[in-house]
């Protein structure tokens, strides 16, 4: 089938890749800005279709409101997760959908991890970019004074295998800008009888299809900046979003 056919090539790719180091910017004289609040409360929602399997996961708002998720900055962790009702077909899949509140304090960098699964059995995927407890599909998003260089994900469960080629991690210089814009660019494939959503929160520098514009700016965005897929996967404008995160 061509969405197997598909997988095998991702993943043939990424294992001959080169894993690509993020430079981040220098620091700014007076040491790195602090976002508003002392925690940045990651919300990953993931929705799931009663119809057939179909995962997809947003981890800012939706453009239509349904899908929307808690993510923000406070001065308290987050101790459990916000996520929007759906739209009566999707709704929060509570195994994935939790949250993770990253204390701001410990360190320079934003290391903001992507991690995509397929099933070639179910032909779906899924994404996760928050850490789950160090399980199948957690992914290994942090606040340090090091920035990571490779993504760091479980490795799947049962069906569900991971994706180099569409996983990835983002450094984010937290003292190069006011705002965090946390994106996210959701794909669809729907021919042949398939129903298939998948989710972009940081660039996927391996295969620049699916980008983002993730990033941290002086300037707030106010509409993702999302790539136009492969052709077969197309970008749905209506699930994708972004979220400015300030930092006074």
């Amino acid at each position: 089938m061509r969405l197997q056919g598909r997988a095998r090539k991702w993943l043939a790719t990424a294992a001959a890749a080169a894993l690509l180091l993020v430079v981040p910017g220098p620091a700014t004289a007076d040491g790195p800005r602090r976002l508003a609040g002392d925690y940045l409360n990651l919300h990953q929602c993931v929705y799931s279709s009663f119809r057939v399997i179909d995962y997809f996961t947003t981890v800012v708002p939706s453009r239509d409101g349904r899908f929307t998720t808690g993510t923000a900055t406070s001065a308290a962790p987050d101790q459990t997760r916000s996520c929007g009702g759906g739209d009566g077909n999707f709704e929060p899949h509570h195994p994935w959908a939790a949250v993770q509140a990253l204390d701001l304090s410990a360190g320079r960098y934003l290391n903001l991890h992507q991690c995509v699964y397929y099933s070639d059995g179910q032909w779906d995927h899924l994404t996760t970019v928050i850490s789950l407890g160090g399980g199948e599909f957690s992914a290994g998003t942090n606040v340090s004074d090091t920035p990571d260089t490779a993504p760091d994900c479980g490795p799947g469960r049962g069906l569900y295998d991971l994706v180099p080629l569409l996983s990835d991690v983002k450094v984010l210089d937290l003292s190069a800008g006011r705002y965090v814009n946390l994106q996210q660019c959701v794909y669809y494939y729907g021919a042949g009888g398939f129903d298939d959503h998948f989710t972009t929160v940081v660039p996927t520098r391996r295969d620049g299809r699916f980008t983002t514009g993730t990033k941290v700016s002086n300037t707030a965005d106010t509409a993702p900046t999302c790539g136009r897929g492969d052709g077969n996967f197309n970008l749905i404008p209506l699930l994708s979003g972004t979220k400015a995160l300030s930092r006074t």
